[in-house]
């Protein structure tokens, strides 16, 4: 039996257990907590995937379940609180977007069930035990990123091969991002690239790390992205532009916002996944019941219209792969 078969298997048994959550019991319309580290405009897409799972398993919001939503808007600081503020009102799980969210909700609660919907690495960072046997009261989907970060140089090498000195942005206060720093240092001598380590924690550091990304004039950028640097996507797209540096993101919503090349899983795939987890939850599944998901289908997606305007060339063996094309 393949690993996506058994997990499959596994969700169906636990969709398919006779128990029925508390909340249910007491008639009560269960509530579900959303914890999000960037602004409410990134998840649009995304939380309206994670209704969708929910709605497959029987839950309608504002029908027969109700979600609560809470939004850092870029400022992690904030997580913390937010977090406390949904065990406040007794939530009876809570959907925790990426690793700072998982972080805050496991400080904040032993007890209430915790999903995450696109974790870099829960095992590295000790959120679960195993991808198999998560444990605890956390669970979720893994995006796998630590090892994307190698495959993003690769595919910027691919498209620009003279490329020698990559810029990296990202946020070194995330541990999950220290994680695929050091995964992207370890592929970049194989592909003769010198990465430019630019650290980011909060919207006043952007200033300075474009400053200082223009004075060393490297040859390409990319991002490890999170709440910070997706809050600052428009930003951080408008200044590779500027530059005329090619860039590549983790998330397509910079590709949407004019940035040049995304590859990464498909997070709308996940976030309906993690409504299914939830729903599982809500009808008496235990987080330690259901292991960690990882993703099957990965997309790469270019902007040729960004490409044209900075004079770049897009091999044709690389448009011929990407998922998306946009002209």
């Amino acid at each position: 039996m393949n690993r996506r078969a058994f997990l499959c298997g596994l969700a169906l048994e636990a969709l398919s257990a006779p128990q029925v959550g508390e909340a249910q019991q007491t008639g009560k319309a269960p509530r579900i907590g959303v914890l999000a580290g960037a602004t409410a405009a990134t998840y649009t897409a995304r939380f309206d995937s994670f209704r969708q799972g929910l709605r497959e398993l029987g839950y309608v919001d504002g029908h027969n379940v109700a979600i609560e939503y809470r939004y850092a808007d870029g400022k992690l600081e904030r997580l913390p609180a937010l977090a406390a503020d949904l065990v406040r009102l007794n939530v009876d799980v809570i959907l925790a977007v990426a690793a700072p969210e998982t972080d805050a909700a496991r400080k904040a609660t032993m007890s209430i069930p915790i999903i995450f919907a696109g974790h870099g690495d829960p095992v590295g960072t000790g959120h679960v035990a195993s991808l198999a046997k998560p444990g605890g009261n956390i669970t979720g989907m893994s995006q796998m990123l630590p090892e994307l970060s190698a495959k993003r140089l690769e595919v910027l090498k691919e498209a620009f091969p003279r490329v020698s000195r990559v810029a990296v942005l990202w946020n070194a206060a995330n541990p999950t991002k220290a994680l695929d720093w050091r995964e992207a240092q370890r592929a970049a001598p194989t592909l003769g690239i010198a990465l430019q380590s630019h650290e980011v924690q909060g919207s006043g550091d952007f200033a300075r790390a474009f400053a200082a990304l223009s004075r060393q004039r490297s040859d390409a950028l990319m991002t490890l992205d999170d709440p910070v640097t997706i809050t600052a996507r428009a930003s951080i797209v408008a200044f590779a532009a500027k530059e005329r540096l090619p860039a590549i993101y983790g998330l397509s919503d910079f590709v949407h916002v004019g940035g040049l090349m995304s590859y990464g899983p498909n997070r709308t795939e996940m976030y309906r996944r993690a409504g299914g987890y939830v729903g599982l939850i809500l009808k008496g599944a235990k987080p330690s019941d259901l292991p960690i998901e990882q993703p099957t289908k990965f997309e790469l997606m270019i902007n040729l219209k960004t490409a044209k305007a900075l004079g770049l060339t897009i091999p044709q063996t690389l448009l011929l792969r990407a998922d998306r094309v946009i002209q």
